[in-house]
């Protein structure tokens, strides 16, 4: 049988639990489809499970979680907040909207993580917060960036959007910040299409999110009778999904364990199948550093240039395997050199990875024989 008449194996495909249907009819019948329903209510509980976190607010994406971290931060117009240039947009503009400075600083070359050897160059008297994101869902130098932050009177927010289920020297990712966001976008390991959270651990920050998670009002204090009428009381917006998406939520996150042995089996899989081609072509694997446990959210190859990076992409398009590159430097784009500006010494090594990277399909339903036959096209592949 031929490359061309196999299935195609897609990039991503959303994984279904068995009881996710019945959820979502569950919350229609029961006519609670609005924010902070008994779905929302199990979903936050079982996150808290998760990641540790003493008050879980699920938000309509992890967007919106970093925008609310923004807001937490009372930043002003001129602050400056630290944050990793190889990263999704919303790590920068969520406090760019504030007014305040996103300055990009680099990557480590082994991780593609916030260089933890950088941060503290880039700190100013006007800097406010260091945002940190778990690339692959592997650990940040947390230790480190810690010091830095309480040397300097600074908050850490981690953008977890891909490390749920993931590790640093034993605790839990999302766990080590003043605050921590999740993504439940339809490719993060779980998912209800579009969704997120916010993770906090100081009471007094979680009350105020809760004001500013709905519309700047006393909403929820309202409902659990605390006071006589909910009336505007501090800045906010509409940040609160609906108990259908909850409802999705709330059955993948029962089946976090079914989803993550799946991942994993499909990463090993990768790992293990393109060790020796990866040597001989002198292609990089993700790097694992000790301490560090990852969710098997993405694997990805670096190859040696951008040639053979869209090379390798073509190559295995003909053979029905959809593969992708990954972010774009921030402080190059468009919106990052008018909001953002650059740490000493630039930001080499993401200007060069994001030449170099691709990833390759990784999701629930793949199983092991998918990737081993995502593995096979890989390796017929020769470095030119």
């Amino acid at each position: 049988m031929s490359a061309t008449s196999l299935t195609p194996v897609p990039f991503n495909r959303p994984y279904v639990t068995h009881n996710q249907l019945d959820y979502v009819t569950e919350a229609v019948r029961d006519g609670f489809t609005c924010g902070d329903g008994p779905f929302t209510r199990r979903a936050a509980r079982l996150l808290g499970e998760l990641t540790g976190a003493g008050h879980v607010l699920l938000t309509t994406s992890c967007t919106h979680a970093l925008e609310m971290s923004a807001m937490l931060l009372d930043l002003a117009p001129g602050d400056e907040v630290i944050t990793p240039s190889f990263a999704f947009v919303s790590s920068a503009s969520a406090y760019a909207t504030r007014g305040a400075v996103p300055v990009f600083a680099d990557s480590r070359p082994d991780t593609l993580n916030i260089d933890e050897r950088l941060v503290e160059a880039a700190v100013t008297e006007r800097t406010r917060a260091v945002v940190v994101v778990h690339y692959a869902g592997v650990a940040c130098a947390m230790d480190e960036i810690g010091r830095i932050a309480e040397r300097y009177g600074l908050a850490v927010v981690e953008d977890n959007a891909h490390g749920l289920g993931g590790f640093y020297r034993g605790g839990p990712l999302g766990s080590f910040g003043a605050m921590a966001t999740l993504s439940f976008h339809s490719t993060k390991n779980v998912q209800c299409g579009e969704g997120g959270a916010l993770l906090v651990g100081d009471p007094a920050l979680a009350e105020r999110a809760e004001i500013i998670r709905e519309k700047g009002t006393d909403r929820s204090r309202f409902f659990r009778g605390q006071v006589d009428k909910y009336r505007w009381v501090d800045i906010g917006s509409s940040y609160l999904p609906s108990d259908i998406l909850a409802a999705q939520l709330t059955a993948q996150l029962e089946s976090f364990g079914e989803i993550q042995a799946r991942r994993h089996a499909a990463w090993r899989v990768y790992h293990e199948g393109l060790a020796g081609w990866a040597a001989a072509q002198g292609v990089a694997r993700p790097a694992v550093p000790d301490g560090c446990a990852h969710p098997a959210h993405l694997y990805y190859l670096l190859l040696p240039d951008l040639a053979n990076r869209q090379a390798l992409i073509g190559h295995l398009a003909a053979r029905g395997v959809q593969a992708a590159f990954h972010y774009q430097p921030l402080h190059a784009a468009p919106a990052g050199l008018r909001y953002g500006r650059v740490a000493p010494g630039g930001c080499p090594v993401a200007e060069d990875v994001a030449d170099r990277l691709v990833r390759l399909p990784l999701f629930a339903d793949l199983g092991e024989a998918g990737a081993a036959r995502v593995a096979e096209a890989v390796t017929s592949y020769e470095v030119r």
